[in-house]
């Protein structure tokens, strides 16, 4: 096969998590503009709209379900909609995440249960729906958004939950590749560093209202220590987490499965 060929998505189903905004949309974008149709899941169903809306704009097919990852249920009805509506399911990006500061001594049992369940039980389950759609067809890839805060304690902010929701993320995808190799599925993850979008700064994905993290002094300062502490002295662009996105989900990973790729500038490797 011609090497540009490797590349190309058009015609493929794919489906993202949390793609309301940030790290999701540009994901959601970004593969609809290689020639996906785009299933998005979305807990915020008004973002969701506003990206099935970009989509459509661009000649993809486009839907948006309402949905809580950490619900079973509600997971598996969507993913079955999805697939109907799209007409299968080729590509699965599970990006729906959330991320709580605190100190471990003071944290809430509420605040670890809703960071876990979501940032790792979430993932799991729409892993679990993803395979078995897939299984009959004896193909597929899927992708799970980790972070570098699942391979390094992140410095200065406090978040041993999420933390250790990723680092799970990470070992779950290892199980998943091996164990759903035989059916023709490859199970990979990507740990973004710090990224910027005109709505939040976050290591991954994890949710933070820009405005509000420079709102203060204190705040600022940490912005900039964070970029001090990137090789490239910069952040990621949710642009340059997508073409990661698009290598896995295409011919051109047909060999790579169980990897974890990570995209932070340098920073891990300080």
């Amino acid at each position: 096969m011609d090497a540009a060929e490797l590349f190309k998505l058009d015609g493929r189903k794919a489906l993202v998590t949390g793609a309301g905004r940030g790290i999701g949309r540009e994901l959601a974008i970004s593969l609809a503009q290689c020639g996906c149709d785009i299933a998005i899941l979305e807990k915020n169903i008004s973002d969701a709209r506003n990206v099935v809306a970009e989509i459509k704009n661009l000649g993809r097919k486009a839907v948006a379900f309402k949905v809580d990852v950490t619900k079973k249920a509600d997971v598996e009805k969507a993913f079955s909609a999805s697939a109907k509506q799209l007409g299968g399911l080729d590509i699965c990006i599970n990006n729906a995440g959330v991320c709580i500061h605190e100190a471990a001594e003071d944290m809430p049992e509420e605040h670890f249960d809703l960071v876990v369940d979501t940032d790792l039980k979430g993932v799991f389950l729409c892993c679990q729906a993803a395979a078995k759609l897939m299984i009959p067809h004896k193909k597929g890839s899927i992708i799970n958004i980790a972070s570098i805060s699942g391979i390094v304690a992140n410095y200065p902010q406090k978040q041993a939950h999420y933390n250790a929701s990723k680092g799970g993320v990470i070992l779950l995808t290892k199980c998943l590749a091996v164990e759903w190799a035989g059916y023709g599925i490859r199970v990979n993850s990507i740990s973004p560093g710090y990224t910027r979008s005109e709505k939040s700064i976050s290591p991954g994905h994890a949710r933070a209202d820009m405005a509000a993290m420079l709102s203060t002094p204190e705040m600022i300062a940490q912005l900039a220590q964070w970029e001090a502490m990137i090789p490239m002295r910069r952040m990621a662009e949710p642009q340059e987490i997508a073409g990661t996105a698009i290598y896995l989900a295409s011919d051109a990973s047909s060999y790579t499965t169980g990897s974890n790729i990570v995209v932070d500038g340098g920073y891990t490797a300080l």
